[in-house]
């Protein structure tokens, strides 16, 4: 049986909201507060988030450029700011990177809850651009945690080069 391929539509659930610009959000300034703003339809799936400390912020990458849809293997650009050259760096798959190439335009945001009042969820270190739509929010569980993981030896190798990035 041939499996069949659905268009999928999600509705955004609210926004984000923050004062740095978005060169600022690339380079990921520790600390950077944002708010993410859940529209007032969706408050009550609000109740009994109080009390988590982090969440996972899932965005639409809508400020991408119609040549950043798609691409199946990109390079590790965010190594530029940590002083690698484009030519040295490998060509691999989207899935291998946290890049926001990617065959749909969704990100994943592991982020420390600051205070939560109604509908606005302040947080740190998101790195979502402000307008930025945000399709859902999960609560950060313990058993999302590895205690042991790997990592493929061209990821070791470049951050052993750039520090831990």
């Amino acid at each position: 049986m041939q499996s069949q391929r659905e268009e999928i539509r999600f509705k955004p659930i609210g926004v984000v909201h923050t004062k740095a610009s978005d060169d600022e959000v690339r380079k990921r300034i520790p600390g950077q507060e944002s708010t993410v703003e859940i529209y007032p339809e969706f408050e009550e799936a609000l109740d009994g988030l109080a009390g988590f400390s982090h969440i996972f912020v899932l965005g639409y990458f809508n400020k991408l450029k119609p040549e950043q849809i798609g691409p199946l293997k990109v390079k590790p650009r965010g190594l530029l700011r940590h002083g690698f050259a484009l030519e040295e760096l490998p060509l691999v798959g989207v899935f291998a990177l946290d890049s926001p190439t990617r065959p749909n335009p969704i990100g994943l945001s592991l982020v420390p809850i600051v205070k939560l009042e109604k509908t606005k969820l302040v947080v740190t270190d998101l790195d979502l651009f402000d307008g930025t739509p945000v399709l859902d929010i999960k609560p950060y569980q313990r058993i999302y945690r590895a205690e042991e993981y790997k990592l493929p030896p061209w990821h070791e190798k470049l951050v052993e080069r750039a520090g831990h990035v």
